[in-house]
């Protein structure tokens, strides 16, 4: 029986914003384009999400539901090189990893023998390696 683990990052690039910039923390963000030039959000943490923001609205209507909403554009460079950091992770349990995106991947584990095979403790330490090492979810 093969052994698959699904990966999704929490709001990736808004977590690696607020991870590298403390202030961001306690505030809703969003990722994503100029709301004058008809920019899209990528992806909004959670504060901003309690304003009912999300991914593909546009950044127009999101300010009109969070006028404080602080606007970032992204660091895509940044973002590509967490991930790159991420899939070194994976390759510690498996080399079949299929990348979706930058922030999720399916790994298949099936002839991973850390843990005896049990594909649920194989993705809580995944988990947990990913936060201690990058201090992301």
């Amino acid at each position: 029986m093969k052994k698959i683990i699904h990966i999704d990052m929490d709001c990736f690039y808004a977590a690696v914003e607020m991870r590298d910039n403390p202030a961001y923390r306690n505030i809703p963000i969003a990722i994503g384009g100029d709301p004058l030039k008809r920019g899209v959000v990528a992806t909004a943490n959670y504060i901003a999400r309690q304003y009912g923001i999300h991914s593909a609205m546009s950044m127009a209507q999101a300010v009109k539901l969070c006028p404080h909403l602080k606007i970032i554009s992204g660091r895509y460079n940044v973002y590509k090189s967490i991930s790159l950091q991420i899939h070194e992770i994976f390759k510690r349990y498996t080399n079949i990893i299929e990348g979706v995106s930058l922030d999720e991947a399916y790994l298949d584990v099936t002839h991973c023998q850390l843990f005896r095979g049990s594909a649920t403790l194989i993705a809580e330490n995944i988990r947990q390696t990913i936060f201690q090492e990058l201090q992301l979810t």
